[in-house]
């Protein structure tokens, strides 16, 4: 046993984020609450990554934490967690460049966003249409970038609404907070 902050946890086994592509609509659902639920002896559970916001999407059938209805959708799961003894915190996840305009149909410029406009080469991304060359993301303004924190800050907060015992903040392989760590990403001055 640890502890983790104020959180007890029964052992030192954290399992890791695997994005695992069940969520219904992007919504949380009961097919994920059962494999949690299957992992919950695990010391710690982390979601797999969770988009923080609608301009946060590049994955297919990923789910998000930034809506009531999220909220809604989540309560079961973590519910579920908790009733099987489990701990489970939330991976706050922003896609970044690696995402597609076909993820926000609705939006005059739905492509992915990034530090800088440079497309991510050598591969196809999946998206709701299926395999499509990547697209050059629109580069945010600064403004933009200072509005960021708040998508975050408001996913932890539904998060905590959910139920979820904290979050983790996704940070590498090439999504939005690592293309600002990188300097082969951000060419910003």
């Amino acid at each position: 046993p640890m502890k983790l902050g104020s959180l007890e946890l029964p052992n030192r086994v954290v399992m890791a984020p695997m994005t695992r592509a069940r969520a219904v609509g992007y919504h949380a659902n009961g097919l994920m609450a059962e494999y949690y639920v299957q992992r919950a002896s695990a010391g710690l559970l982390i979601s797999e990554g969770t988009h923080v916001s609608e301009q946060a999407k590049g994955w297919v059938d990923a789910p998000g934490i930034y809506t009531a209805e999220d909220v809604e959708c989540w309560k079961p799961v973590t519910k579920a967690v908790h009733d099987a003894k489990g701990r489970i915190f939330c991976q706050l996840w922003h896609c970044g460049r690696a995402s597609h305009s076909s993820f926000r149909p609705d939006e005059a410029d739905g492509r992915g966003v990034a530090p800088t406009a440079m497309k991510i080469e050598g591969h196809e991304i999946g998206t709701p249409l299926g395999k499509l060359p990547n697209e050059v993301p629109r580069e945010l303004t600064t403004e933009e970038v200072d509005a960021l924190p708040e998508q975050y800050r408001n996913a932890a907060e539904k998060a905590k609404e959910a139920g979820f015992d904290g979050v983790e903040i996704h940070s590498a392989n090439g999504y939005l907070l690592d293309e600002f760590l990188q300097s082969k990403t951000n060419k910003r001055t």
